[in-house]
């Protein structure tokens, strides 16, 4: 069986916002136990020019339902970025992750067809479905991702690789 776009996206998508959510579990037993106010907790950067937690959370999600919904041709949904604590970022993901699985795989698998134009900082940028997905989507999906597991490793939440990775596919 050939490789596909949308083998390469959703399940990937699912896999990654799982294990963030895991993380955020694991970070709000930590909080907990040391009576920080998660509210605080979700305000940690690495570095002061650098988003929080909660954006780092929040964005990661943005790219994978972006990204399912360019692919698919259909209207991803908005949300207010307004998340302030780990009950609330968790919602964020069990949300995308509600629409990312509610998006037919065969519709994904067009997106290897179709061209996705978005604004960039630049301007305006038109790339090729798998383009997209593998230079833009997946690298900027994967850096929220990243960056928020080394915001909550630097804070001491005990993390290691397979938290990152999380539950690997049959």
């Amino acid at each position: 069986m050939p490789f596909s776009i949308d083998q390469a996206s959703v399940p990937v998508f699912i896999q990654f916002l799982e294990s963030l959510a895991a993380m955020l579990g694991k970070a709000a037993a930590h909080a907990e136990a040391r009576k920080v106010e998660p509210a605080v907790f979700c305000q940690l950067r690495l570095f002061p020019d650098m988003l929080p937690l909660s954006r780092q959370v929040s964005l990661a999600c943005d790219f994978a339902k972006l990204a399912t919904a360019r692919l698919a041709a259909v209207e991803a949904p908005k949300y207010a970025d307004d998340e302030r604590d780990f009950a609330q970022l968790q919602e964020r993901i069990a949300r995308t992750l509600d629409f990312i699985r509610s998006v037919p795989k065969a519709a994904v698998a067009a997106g290897a067809e179709r061209i996705v134009t978005m604004k960039l900082a630049k301007g305006e940028h038109s790339f090729a479905g798998p383009v997209y997905l593998m230079h833009m989507a997946l690298p900027n999906f994967f850096f929220h991702i990243a960056t928020a597991y080394a915001i909550l490793r630097s804070n001491g939440v005990e993390l290691g690789k397979f938290d990152f990775i999380g539950s690997l596919p049959a």
